[in-house]
């Protein structure tokens, strides 16, 4: 039975996530600027939080005979509780705070790790309830390119402003 007086939130670190679409660009599952990603959920933890309330999905199995996949969709809304995301790019001192104008960036960006904070939402609505994922808090290592360390010891040793 479904506790909606869920108060925990959800911390994940190495998350991997999937069916990006933080720009909340409209497609036939989504409706236009809801920012949503969905986040892979181990199985004995998705059993508990469907008990919960949450609303889990499960993917079919990749291979026949293979394991369902959990996963949890969240939102991603500026608003009164706007989320805290990060970006780090890897090998670097370089962090970003993204805001509702770039987060969309996270939709193409080439991911190393990510770790995540997600904070539940209990509803009621005509006898129905249950618990809608936001996200919190964010933190994306993002992976360098070719060029990314070579430009970071430029910045730091000042000689960028040098040269002609």
């Amino acid at each position: 039975m479904a506790n909606n007086n869920v108060v925990s939130n959800i911390v994940m670190e190495n998350a991997r996530i999937i069916y990006r679409n933080f720009a909340g660009k409209t497609s036939k599952y989504n409706q236009n600027g809801l920012r949503t990603f969905n986040v892979l959920i181990p199985t004995d933890m998705a059993e508990r939080l469907a008990d919960d309330g949450w609303n889990i999905k499960w993917l079919p199995p990749l291979e026949e005979g293979g394991a369902k996949q959990a996963h949890l969709q969240v939102k991603v809304q500026y608003g009164r509780f706007p989320p805290k995301i990060v970006t780090i790019t890897a090998g670097t001192t370089n962090q970003t705070l993204l805001t509702d104008r770039t987060v969309g960036l996270l939709d193409y960006a080439d991911i190393e790790s990510l770790d995540l904070v997600i904070r539940p939402y209990n509803w009621a609505v005509s006898g129905n309830t249950g618990v809608a994922a936001y996200l919190k808090t964010m933190y994306v290592t993002l992976v360098a390119d070719e060029f990314e360390a070579k430009y970071e010891a430029l910045l730091r040793s000042g000689d960028v402003n040098d040269r002609p």
